[in-house]
């Protein structure tokens, strides 16, 4: 029998009885599709060495059986049902609990392919030291096999893949965030392209060896073969590392699949706004973390007569249609989101889709079983058990939980998710916004006076991690299109890239580009705009704009609002503060005009000519303005 057709959960040789259902078979279907997928199982299988292969099939049953294992080993923690129904705590171990951006790797044929943004790695070396790696890894183990979709199965802008994994955690996690079960494994058979990812944490284990409750490995790689369209990932089981299907799929490869078929797979929230008229508008917004791209994604307005529907908080793919507009879908099923800041003064509609049936990693625990997490709550509890299953009280002096624990929920779970999230044919797009976290210079909104223009805004976002010298900007963290993480290719190519799609669509059908930015500060250190649901205001001025109800005011960076068009009624924000948010300083900008010169160098010639071009035109406008 081969060792694909083997099945049965056994993470730890003898740790647990066979359930009363058995789950794991291999699905069957005819054809060479088919074949080809069993047979690549079967490679792995004898590469990895486990001691059994599950085949998930997606079904409820499955999945609580798997949550109820994982408790059984002590991997997951089960919540007060009353308080938090369905859900679940995971710890994982200290060194394993965010992306290894270090480790990440693009093994692309040519290195120029990767660019600057990447680390390279020659994939044929790669291939190879990952096959070491991989030798024996799951020995002890079970091969979870995960077949599972990006965007509703069988859709005309959806994806699909494969992840072989270890850890059920990850496979809980996926079926969270994907759309996972037979249905992937039958458009497989039906000759699909797929993708082809492993995930190991690293650990086998010797007949009576005891087992971690977080397995992992010091040494971790994150490897992406776009040409193969393959992605392997040793030695971590936090999220972003483990769940495949995430940031490697859907925004490495996927960049590079977008790059070859016409389309962009993007870091953007994706959103519709409804205003008092009733008018849908659909808005993708891109911005780096820590930005507050979950709070937009969630937005719950301030001003009377507008509603937002969610209908995704991280990610976009983005293809023209026929009829020369930009369509988006959010491509995932769940949202994996950063707990710490987020309570029900910053975010209270996430606050409302976290009542149960969520998996909580590095949270604390309090001692009635439910979760806790800096910024939850103002009052904060006098004893809890940290995120490393520490005491904890408020004179510890030390986070009760990790700055980067997290969330991991159903997206229909959502009150405000839109009805139609995950439409096949997504939504057609008429905004798009660009936003860093910028102290200094960037105004609280400005408007591309076209296409190209935006692309040139897009790939100059950025957040500053130091503090403004005298009349100058601080050192900024460049994050263009916020895609610096996950991007798969160079980036300069992917500048143009976004050039080549605006070329496709209508001039007068391209959704309208415009940057942000929030967290603008005064002389003081004091922000200037308070965020959160008053963005909304923002917005407001945005449709009004491209629905030709205001003008806007030119400016050397880009079209500005007139401030007697914001909708201020209700906020206080003074008339000095206003013109702070709006102020633009040419030499500043002569500046940071120069920092983007030495960014765009780094690419080595290969920015394309539309975006130098429009550095010099800025350059330009500035000299005009200080004349």
């Amino acid at each position: 029998m081969a060792l694909a057709e083997a099945f049965g959960a056994r993470p730890t040789r003898g740790a647990h009885a066979a359930p009363a259902r058995s789950f794991g078979q291999r699905p069957e279907y005819s054809g060479e599709a088919f074949a080809e997928l069993v047979s690549w199982v079967d490679e792995v299988a004898a590469l990895l060495k486990p001691d059994a292969v599950f085949w998930v099939d997606g079904s409820e049953e499955e999945n609580q059986y798997l949550l109820d294992l994982q408790v059984s080993e002590g991997r997951l923690i089960k919540l007060n049902e009353e308080l938090r129904p369905g859900s679940y705590l995971a710890r994982s171990h200290p060194s394993d609990v965010a992306r290894t951006e270090g480790r990440t790797f693009i093994a692309s044929e040519r290195e120029e392919d990767a660019g600057p943004t990447n680390n390279w790695a020659d994939p044929a070396e790669m291939r190879a030291k990952m096959n070491d790696l991989f030798d024996g890894a799951m020995r002890g183990r079970t091969m979870y096999v995960v077949p599972f979709s990006m965007g509703p199965v069988g859709g005309p802008l959806s994806q699909i893949g494969v992840q072989v994994t270890d850890s059920t955690y990850a496979v809980v996690s996926i079926e969270i965030m994907t759309r996972v079960g037979n249905d992937v494994v039958r458009e497989i058979a039906n000759g699909q392209e797929w993708v082809r990812t492993i995930h190991s944490v690293g650990a086998p284990l010797e007949p009576g060896q005891q087992d971690k409750a977080w397995p992992y490995n010091d040494d971790k790689y994150i490897v992406h073969y776009p040409e193969a369209l393959e992605v392997h990932s040793f030695g971590s089981g936090y999220g972003g590392n483990a769940i495949l299907a995430k940031k490697c799929f859907a925004l490495r490869i996927a960049s590079v699949l977008g790059r070859d078929n016409g389309w962009l797979a993007e870091h953007m929230l994706l959103i519709r706004v409804i205003n008092p008229e009733g008018k849908k508008f659909h808005v993708a917004a891109a911005f780096p973390s820590a930005c507050g791209k979950t709070n937009l994604a969630m937005l719950r307005p301030t001003i009377p007569g507008y509603t937002v529907e969610t209908l995704g908080d991280d990610i976009s793919w983005l293809r023209p249609g026929d009829d020369g507009r930009l369509y988006a879908i959010n491509p995932e099923a769940g949202f994996f989101g950063v707990a710490p800041g987020t309570g029900a003064s910053t975010n209270p509609v996430a606050m409302e889709t976290l009542w149960g049936n969520t998996i909580f990693t590095n949270v604390a625990l309090r001692p009635d079983g439910d979760v806790w997490w800096e910024g939850m709550t103002d009052e904060v509890p006098d004893h809890l058990i940290d995120w490393q299953g520490n005491d904890w009280t408020p004179e510890s002096g030390r986070p009760a939980a990790h700055p980067n624990s997290r969330f991991t929920v159903s997206a229909a779970q959502c009150p405000q998710i839109s009805e139609d999230w995950d439409a096949p044919q997504g939504v057609p797009l008429d905004i798009i916004l660009f936003g860093g976290r910028r102290a200094t210079n960037v105004p609280l909104v400005v408007e591309a006076t076209d296409w190209t223009h935006g692309v040139f805004l897009g790939s100059t976002i950025s957040s500053e991690r130091t503090a403004a010298a005298e009349g100058l900007v601080g050192e900024l963290r460049r994050d263009p299109f916020a895609m610096l993480p996950f991007c798969g290719y160079n980036m300069a190519d992917y500048f143009g890239h976004w050039l080549k799609v605006g070329a496709s669509l209508r001039f007068d059908r391209a959704p309208r580009i415009f940057q942000v930015n929030w967290f603008r500060k005064g002389a003081d250190g004091r922000f200037l705009w308070p965020g959160f649901g008053d963005n909304s205001r923002v917005i407001d001025w945005v449709i009004r704009r491209i629905e030709g109800q205001v003008e806007a005011v030119d400016s050397p960076i880009g079209r500005l609002p007139k401030t007697a068009d914001l909708n201020l009624e209700g906020i206080e924000v003074s008339d000095q503060d206003l013109a702070e948010l709006f102020d633009v300083n040419a030499a500043s900008w002569a500046h940071e005009a120069d920092l983007t010169e030495k960014f765009y160098e780094t690419f080595e010639g290969r920015v394309p000519a539309a975006l130098t071009d429009e550095l010099t035109a800025l350059r330009t406008r500035l000299e005009a303005a200080s004349a």
